[in-house]
């Protein structure tokens, strides 16, 4: 390991268009958890994968889905299809409730198309036949996830996504308050943190990169600063600001169209700073828009509340996990454990020999030991999926340390 670097991670707020996007799929994932647990509807047989495009005034809501019959409408023809009517108004309220009401893209006259279409049979037998067969449902596809956890900050993240996230957390919850200045900001930016690392550990702040929209066309960036630069220093806390930091503030001066009208968005292209901003592996695949049958998503969830007991236990000061699945089997086909040199008198093979003790990994295993079939899922949308405080409607349940004295347990240790 280098004991002295810098490193960087980037982070964007609720507002950016791929962002909106993610908010948008995950609503809808949340919708259908919501209406199968009203109807009397098993939330075990929902199954939805949603993407969102948006641009100027226009959301397309595509994907596959087994929906509840509440979601169902008849045709002319007294065939079964998807009611648009609930999913638009899902959309329209997470777009109201980002903070869209511009010209180019407002919750209000945005057009909302509603693709989604039922789950392929040859996709759904994967999971709902491997049931049959193996006792429990099968992985929903093939394909690696990982976790990660550290030491460095209270919520073991790594420091520069921590900030990032933090520095546009703030702003926002300043922004819809409506604080003096900070209410005149859009919903739209984008945060990067460079720490400087001295033996392994952050020591202070090298650069901070911030690009806001503002809706006060008048500002130069020189304005912005003077606007954001109180909640900065709050967000960095007690982690030094160096003396020669460098500070990059809508570098480019004017950004007053912001959002799907300056820039589309997408579902699942901001993967990175959904997880570690970099300082960890990244298995490939997307979390919003799925339910929990998805390993892309449940699999990593469960990955980062593996390596967050890890290292809560005291076991290493770092923590990496990989588990791999193929399409329609149930346990995973490999878990790998890197503790990066930092193990407290415990092996690799010794912490996998743990984790297969204490928690079964195959997707049903992960959705009844994090409670996942609730609808908890739009908050993950922004500002990062690890890192944040379990809640009593269950979200972020992966945040949990209550691994701890199982893993010391299995493996001997006090």
């Amino acid at each position: 390991m280098r004991a002295n670097y810098l490193f960087t991670s980037e982070s964007v707020a609720e507002g950016h268009p791929d962002k909106v996007c993610d908010r948008i799929s995950d609503e809808i994932v949340d919708l259908v958890y919501r209406e199968a647990v009203k109807t009397g509807v098993n939330p075990w047989s929902v199954r939805i994968a949603c993407e969102t495009l948006a641009t100027t005034n226009r959301v397309v809501i595509a994907g596959e889905v087994r929906l509840p019959p509440s979601l169902m409408k008849k045709d002319k023809n007294g065939n079964d299809v998807i009611n648009p009517s609930k999913f638009k108004s899902a959309a329209r309220k997470a777009i109201r409730d980002i903070g869209y009401e511009q010209e180019g893209f407002h919750w209000k006259t945005a057009k909302i198309d509603v693709l989604l279409h039922s789950q392929s049979a040859d996709i759904a037998q994967g999971v709902d036949s491997a049931a049959d067969q193996q006792g429990d449902e099968g992985a929903g596809d093939q394909g690696i996830m990982f976790g990660y956890a550290c030491k460095e900050t209270p919520d073991l993240m790594p420091a520069p996504i921590y900030y990032s996230h933090r520095i546009l957390s703030l702003l926002a919850t300043a922004r819809k308050k409506g604080e003096g200045d900070a209410g005149k900001l859009g919903p739209d930016a984008k945060s990067q943190v460079t720490v400087r690392y001295e033996n392994g550990k952050p020591a202070g702040v090298a650069s901070i990169v911030l690009s806001t929209q503002h809706l006060d066309e008048s500002w130069d960036s020189k304005k912005v600063r003077q606007v954001v630069e109180p909640y900065i220093r709050e967000a960095i806390g007690d982690l030094p600001i160096d003396a020669d930091c460098k500070w990059y503030i809508n570098p480019t001066g004017k950004f007053v169209i912001g959002g799907p009208d300056g820039d589309a968005g997408l579902t699942g292209r901001k993967i990175i700073v959904d997880t570690y901003g970099g300082a960890a592996p990244h298995g490939g695949g997307a979390f919003s828009g799925k339910d929990t049958t998805k390993v892309d998503r449940s699999a990593a969830y469960a990955a980062r509340y593996l390596a967050k007991n890890v290292v809560a236990a005291g076991l290493a000061e770092r923590c990496t996990i990989q588990i791999s699945y193929a399409i329609g089997i149930a346990q995973p086909l490999s878990i790998y454990v890197d503790l990066h040199g930092t193990g407290n008198n415990v092996t690799e093979d010794q912490v996998e020999a743990a984790i297969r003790k204490t928690m079964d990994l195959s997707p049903g295993g992960i959705r009844r030991h994090l409670d996942l079939n609730k609808p908890i899922y739009a908050k993950t949308a922004s500002y990062g999926h690890f890192g944040r405080k379990s809640g009593r409607d269950g979200s972020f349940s992966w945040e949990k340390t209550d691994l701890v004295k199982p893993l010391k347990e299995a493996l001997k240790v006090a």
